[in-house]
């Protein structure tokens, strides 16, 4: 079954036309907001206009690529959206990488700038030499909260203080010539949960597209251009079904901006829409509610340990958060259990939405509906977006009916152009158009789509695939569950063994006996857990996404 939404017209603008029009519509109205510290759309532009005069001034430009190694802040959308207007290709990087996969990724992408955080830059001044990085910027929390301060570079030879760097270019963008569909605005690299990271190419084109996908979705408007060629949105869809209107939406993000699902949903999708972003460095729940109730933030939108986490904490159920309109969830499944409990505290007004993407497709390819009236299918990640098609293909490439597991494949404008320096690589995913992600999944006859799992965390037991997803569901469901992950333990006489890691904060191994009995009472003989372990805690990526490869090296250990 193939499944295609519908269409917009995008116009073919680079991705700095994104706050260009941002800043002409919503002005003097606060972008970002840091513990105190607000900058507004207009003053955004300046300073990444500014940047962006600096960076061609020290030689930087189209083609060249721009690492940004910092947590969120100001610093980090100044310098992204500079970049872009320099014609310069961005490359996010986590400043919590190990200096060894630090130096494979920058070297990998050939960055030849970057720009650090100073806790982070011993990482990056240690695996210099073995890049092609020839300026290095850095900045810090005290210049976050005050630009006009300065960063103490005393042991980091070589580097310039980021506000000096750019202080007095002149704040107009710099006119360069940029292919939309050929010049990379973005080279991200995956995340690595399953295997070495991969440079993703996505020229200036699917960062509009992917950005103006999800936009438009989740407000009800259509894309043109102001009288100065900024990318502005048109709202043509009534209040009672989209109520919060363009230039009004308030939110918290904790999403790292390094991430797709941040630089897109979190950075982009907020200029496009003109809401207010009130930037958290660290998730702190009570912190989170706190805020959202003092800025009456209109949308809740992270991954699920996010909101498990909410879930979890005591002031969910007394803070004043009646301005909520909707939840939006990303990057791993949200069990249906957290859904139902969300559901339970914000009511039948609030829209709360699963989507699926990957870094392949920019961010996203699917999404649940957003209008309040629209039909919403619990435990799916919606429908596919704007002009993008979904297909589940068997193992053979032959096209599925609906309600057959499968992998999900996708075609639509969003979808990269290959990765970097990996021709086999990208010959194996993208295939006639079509990109293989390695993911299974069903759709149903409305061309709503469930994730089942990854394709390569399904089990084989006996010859019968088990899909650990199913049995997390079923353990989120039982009583103190807070936390699981279902990996395969190798047995060499039935192949793979499934084993649940769980948190489950007051139980004893006792109770661990019985909660795997009630959970095998509910599944056919071959999908059994065979063993519990009680963990404090799941590890997962920082952009929320469980690493069950560091759980199956412990099954190893």
């Amino acid at each position: 079954m193939e499944r295609t939404a519908l269409t917009l017209d995008y116009p073919e603008v680079p991705a700095g036309a994104i706050l260009a029009g941002a800043a002409h519509r919503f002005g003097d109205r606060t972008a970002l907001h840091y513990y105190g510290r607000e900058l507004s759309f207009a003053q955004l532009r300046d300073r990444a206009g500014a940047f962006a005069n600096a960076l061609r001034d020290a030689g930087v430009g189209r083609g060249d690529i721009v690492a940004i190694h910092l947590p969120n802040c100001p610093q980090y959308a100044i310098a992204y959206y500079g970049i872009l207007l320099a014609g310069a290709t961005f490359s996010p990087t986590n400043p919590l990488l190990p200096p060894a996969d630090l130096a494979a990724q920058l070297a990998d992408a050939g960055a030849v700038a970057a720009v650090s955080w100073l806790p982070a830059v011993p990482a990056i001044a240690a695996v210099r030499d073995r890049t092609a990085i020839r300026l290095l910027l850095v900045t810090d929390r005290e210049q976050a909260l005050d630009p006009g301060s300065r960063v103490d570079l005393t042991g980091v030879p070589g580097a310039v203080d980021f506000e000096a760097f750019h202080a007095d270019a002149p704040t107009r963008a710099p006119d360069v010539d940029v292919d939309v569909a050929g010049d990379l605005a973005h080279l991200a690299y995956t995340g690595g949960t399953t295997g070495r990271s991969k440079g993703v190419q996505l020229p200036h084109r699917n960062v509009v597209i992917n950005a103006l996908q999800y936009a438009c979705w989740g407000s009800g408007s259509v894309p043109v251009l102001d009288a100065e060629g900024g990318l502005v949105l048109e709202q043509t869809a009534p209040a009672e079904e989209y109520p919060v209107r363009l230039g009004t939406g308030v939110s918290i993000n904790l999403t790292p901006w390094f991430h797709a699902m941040g630089t897109i949903g979190a950075l982009n999708v907020p200029m496009l829409t003109g809401s207010t972003t009130v930037l958290h460095d660290r998730f702190d729940p009570g912190a989170y509610l706190a805020d959202a109730e003092r800025f009456r933030v209109t949308s809740m939108a992270g991954a699920p340990p996010l909101f498990a986490a909410m879930l979890r904490h005591p002031d969910f159920a007394t803070r004043d958060l009646s301005s909520v309109r909707g939840l939006t969830s990303g990057a791993a499944p949200l069990p249906v259990e957290m859904i139902q409990a969300l559901h339970r505290r914000f009511g039948s007004d609030a829209v709360i939405a699963e989507g699926y993407g990957l870094t392949e497709v920019t961010m996203g390819a699917t999404i649940g509906p957003a209008a309040r009236s629209a039909v919403r299918k619990v435990g799916t990640v919606g429908q596919p977006v704007y002009d993008t098609e979904i297909r589940i293909l068997d193992d053979d490439g032959a096209q599925l009916p609906p309600g057959e597991p499968g992998e999900v494949c996708i075609r639509g404008p969003q979808v990269m152009t290959g990765y970097r320096n990996r021709p086999e690589e990208t010959a194996a995913t993208l295939v006639d158009g079509w990109l293989h992600t390695g993911d299974i999944g069903v759709l149903d006859d409305e061309g709503y789509l469930s994730i089942v799992d990854r394709k390569k965390d399904m089990l084989i037991y006996k010859g019968y695939n088990v899909y650990p997803r199913e049995l997390e569901e079923l353990l989120f469901g039982q009583p103190g569950v807070v936390g699981a992950a279902v990996v395969g333990k190798q047995d060499p006489e039935v192949g793979e063994l499934p084993v649940a890691f769980v948190v489950a904060p007051g139980l004893d191994g006792d109770g661990a006996q019985k909660l795997m009995d009630a959970v095998n009472d509910q599944v056919t003989p071959y999908k059994r857990l065979r063993e519990i372990r009680l963990v404090d805690e799941i590890p997962v990526s920082a952009a929320g996404k469980v690493l069950k490869r560091e759980l199956r090296t412990r099954l190893s250990d």
